[in-house]
């Protein structure tokens, strides 16, 4: 981050702390940021080039609001949000169910004037801004009482991911579980530092068409379409955004097929939705077959199993948001290696369809959300093949005897070095093995109980004796992940069996049978 990048954050972030005086949280912060800055940059734009249509009506711009103060400019602002929301479009995505949280006009004056006002956003280079925007929602992530973490993925795995993935001009790609959009971004960056000389098709293709996300959540998705605004991605005249605001799992792709998909689907096991696959029993039914729950299923025949745990779900669907030789690369936690049933099923089909050539044992500490054991699986869709399309697996263990925090050691860009570097994007028939990089060839794959992809070989210091063992917070994080897997186990055996339960975190309650 340059140091302007910094300067910029630093001075947008010391004034949260007096707006927490007032109750405000800092995910609320860099909402009211968000509608701010757009409506500034809008306006730059507009004193640019007079004679374009402004994007913004006259009566709601950003001028409206440096002429008023006190209860007036209050009024105005909470009327622009409201009347922005109605908008098609990017307007329609940043300001859906906007309120104004800045309960006190002088706050609200000093932030349009001294800070959002006394910079000229427009003519900032789309790095800076971008970073400073980026910045800002890392600390947003940082803050672990609002939640905010869960949508935000480390920054240094991001790029590796991309940098051994090596997205390319003219390639359609999304992530079907955005957040704040930073594959999206990153792979934005990529193409643009490794392809200068593209021909102006290909940069208005970049900017317009290459990319698209989904986000369930309407505050992440605002988030999201503002750091793709920024960094110059997405046209704000468009009436459809590149960013959906809606759950992913709903549909099927159709038409919309992507060469590539980079994704970390949110972390938890339950589904909201019970969904099916074309030959399966909807999950959730009672005795009469119906339930609450199955009011809200969708029929997915292009799955190959029925499950309620949605990173399986979301693994099913971005096989199919794949064009044909499609690559993706989806950060799964460790339940979908070695989950029976439906997770045997999935994997089984994975393995036949798909060139699953590459899997990353991430380690525990990288994410804000605490005790999480994840993975990156690579694979690249293959279709028409009488024989499995996956030949050999090859794995990079980063997790054994590795120890890291988000604070005092946060996962680098240098820590996942040797895993580059072991990938060889440029010739992956041309890897060797090494201490942590091991291979599997499928016949192997094949003879494990239940297929599970649960590999690894490396001895673990910290089971050989108590002074290895992790901190006491990590080893009651990862007893609590374990205890909450097992309920949501046994709340969808429930369900299934037409039981009830009365929520995530109380008491299993099953309701009787109703006489057939």
């Amino acid at each position: 981050m340059s140091t302007q990048t910094q300067y910029i954050v630093q001075k947008l972030w010391n004034y949260c702390n007096i707006l927490r005086d007032d109750g405000m949280s800092y995910g609320d912060y860099v909402e009211q940021l968000t509608y701010l800055l757009f409506l500034k940059m809008a306006d730059e734009q507009e004193q640019l080039q007079p004679e374009e249509k402004p994007r913004i009506p006259k009566e709601l711009n950003w001028q409206t609001l440096i002429t008023r103060d006190g209860d007036e400019l209050e009024t105005q602002y909470r009327h622009i949000l409201t009347e922005l929301g109605k908008q098609e479009g990017m307007l329609g995505v940043i300001f859906r169910k906007a309120i104004n949280k800045i309960q006190n006009p002088a706050h609200l004056r000093r932030l349009i004037v001294d800070l959002i006002g006394d910079i000229n956003w427009l003519t900032m280079e789309a790095d800076v801004k971008g970073d400073a925007y980026e910045g800002l929602l890392e600390k947003n992530a940082e803050d672990t009482k609002s939640g905010a973490g869960q949508y935000f993925t480390p920054r240094a795995l991001i790029s590796a991911i991309v940098e051994v993935m090596q997205p390319e001009p003219m390639q359609k790609i999304c992530d079907p579980a955005c957040g704040t959009g930073g594959f999206l971004l990153a792979a934005h960056d990529y193409i643009s530092a490794h392809n200068t000389n593209m021909d102006r098709k290909a940069r208005r293709f970049l900017k317009n068409e290459a990319f698209q996300g989904w986000e369930i959540v309407d505050s992440t998705a605002r988030l999201c379409i503002m750091n793709m605004f920024l960094h110059g991605i997405g046209d704000e005249n468009a009436k459809e955004p590149p960013i959906h605001v809606i759950d992913s799992l709903l549909t099927k792709p159709g038409s919309n097929r992507f060469d590539m998909v980079l994704t970390n689907p949110p972390f938890g096991r339950k589904s909201s939705l019970s969904l099916s696959s074309g030959n399966g029993k909807k999950n959730g039914s009672n005795g009469n077959g119906s339930s609450e729950r199955e009011a809200a299923s969708v029929n997915r025949d292009d799955f190959w199993a029925t499950t309620s745990n949605k990173q399986l779900n979301f693994v099913q669907h971005i096989y199919n948001l794949l064009t044909k030789n499609g690559r993706a690369a989806v950060v799964v936690p460790d339940n979908v290696l070695f989950e029976g049933g439906a997770g045997e099923t999935i994997r089984r089909n994975l393995l036949e369809n798909c060139d699953v050539h590459t899997m990353l044992r991430l380690p525990t500490g990288i994410f804000y959300a605490q005790g999480v054991k994840a993975n990156i699986l690579f694979f690249d869709k293959r279709e028409g093949s009488s024989k499995a399309e996956t030949e050999r697996l090859w794995v990079y263990d980063l997790r054994t005897n590795m120890n890291f925090t988000l604070r005092s050691n946060p996962l680098k860009k240098e820590h996942l070095a040797d895993f580059i570097a072991c990938y060889n994007p440029a010739n992956r028939r041309q890897r060797q093995e090494r201490e942590r990089f091991h291979s599997f060839i499928y016949e192997e794959l094949l003879k494990r109980d239940k297929l599970s992809l649960d590999l690894f070989w490396l001895r673990d210091e910290s089971l050989e004796g108590t002074d290895n063992l992790p901190p006491p917070a990590e080893i009651a994080a990862s007893i609590v992940e374990d205890l909450q897997a097992a309920l949501e186990q046994f709340m969808a055996i429930a369900d299934d069996l037409g039981g009830k339960t009365n929520g995530s975190s109380g008491p299993l309650v099953l309701a009787p049978q109703e006489p057939d």
